[in-house]
């Protein structure tokens, strides 16, 4: 996913002693904003809220997927939408020799064994 113009990576290392000195040891936003030099005035709080919420798993270096996450389908379902498109790309397989064979006009031939001889 693309981010926006500017938009900086914090190590952990900074965020535990934001969040300890916000949560813990109660300094103003503003203060640790100019100490640290975090530009995003919201970026704060988001950090808080997502301790709350993770603890001390947000701290570890997961990728995230952002969208809506994937569909689970049925084995059986899973075979039956298999086997349709089995079915679909045989026909079309054949559809595309038969095209192919008028095409270069080698199609079925006239001759048999009895013509032949």
């Amino acid at each position: 996913m693309t981010r926006k113009k500017g938009s900086k990576d914090y190590p952990n290392w900074m965020k535990r002693e934001v969040l300890k000195l916000y949560l813990e040891e109660g300094w103003a936003v503003s203060e640790i904003q100019e100490k640290y030099e975090i530009a995003d005035r919201n970026r704060l709080s988001a950090w808080a809220r997502q301790y709350r919420v993770e603890g001390e798993a947000m701290f570890e270096n997961k990728r995230r997927r952002s969208g809506r996450p994937p569909s689970k389908e049925n084995k059986d379902a899973y075979i039956r939408r298999l086997e349709m498109e089995n079915e679909l790309l045989k026909k079309f397989h054949t559809e595309l020799r038969q095209n192919l064979r008028a095409k270069r006009n080698i199609g079925s031939s006239i001759n048999t064994e009895k013509n032949t001889k």
